[in-house]
């Protein structure tokens, strides 16, 4: 009886990891991919204000792989702190928002070839007197809960105290009202911040660090990894990849950010 139920044990454990590895086969069965994107963070992930429909780099990076997988796209707003967590627990198949690559995340979830790498930078109002990362000291800096902003600005200006909010928006209002005296963002995000500023706000020139936000995929997936990445190369090859970033961050927009990287492998983060 004992052996039957060790048996039964490793057959059902057999089933599950076999069952856990084959999300591509399931999301091309069921014919959707469902991606995790965030809702509040223009131009990654909004909701635009005439249509109220998702849109945003991120969004179009999704959209951009269900198409090569031959599915539809569904979509799911997560905050910065339920990232992990909501691919994980299986509530997205794929995480897209703004996910970069940290060998502390890359414990929990697997990562794709990087589809975005930008600086993460700290922006301060000009009137400030703050020039450098050594003006910062003392200072408070805010940065989104749960991001890598927040956690290599703690590496970096350790000087400084590093103040925590859930979202974009509150870390850039407590910059405006003075509850802080900098925020670090990565700059493709905190670009409209400042460019809303009507010219009170300006970058430091130094980088905290280079940020590469990646796909997120949960571990023991190596099909739909790979699935991923092939789709990544063929949309940068193909131009596509670049036509995305010219629609959101390209000379035609408030932006007007030049894409520095291409395409990065894991293997060169």
């Amino acid at each position: 009886m004992k052996k039957l139920v060790l048996l039964m044990s490793v057959l059902a454990s057999a089933y599950c990891s076999t069952s856990f590895a084959d999300e591509l086969a399931d999301i091309k069965a069921r014919g959707s991919l469902t991606c995790g994107v965030l809702g509040d963070l223009v131009p990654l992930g909004f909701q635009d204000p005439k249509t109220r429909s998702l849109v945003g780099f991120d969004v179009d990076v999704c959209a951009a792989v269900a198409k090569y997988l031959g599915v539809k796209l569904e979509l799911k707003t997560v905050s910065v702190d339920a990232r992990i967590p909501s691919l994980v627990t299986g509530r997205v198949d794929l995480m897209t928002a703004s996910l970069a690559y940290t060998p502390v995340r890359a414990k929990q979830v697997d990562f794709s070839s990087a589809y975005i790498s930008v600086p993460v930078s700290v922006l301060v109002k000009k009137d400030s007197g703050i020039t450098s990362f050594a003006n910062l000291a003392g200072k408070k800096i805010s940065a989104n809960r749960g991001s890598t902003s927040e956690v290599y600005a703690r590496q970096k200006l350790k000087s400084s105290e590093i103040m925590s909010f859930d979202d974009g928006p509150s870390s850039y209002l407590a910059l405006q009202q003075d509850k802080v005296q900098g925020m670090a963002m990565v700059k493709s995000a905190a670009v409209g911040f400042k460019n809303r500023s009507n010219g009170t706000t300006e970058f430091l020139s130094e980088p905290i660090f280079w940020e590469h936000d990646c796909i997120g995929v949960r571990k023991g997936e190596p099909a739909l990894l790979a699935a991923v990445n092939t789709a990544l190369d063929q949309l940068d090859s193909s131009g596509g990849m670049q036509t995305i970033w010219d629609r959101w961050y390209g000379p035609s927009t408030e932006y007007k950010l030049e894409r520095e990287k291409k395409i990065v492998h894991a293997s060169d983060f």
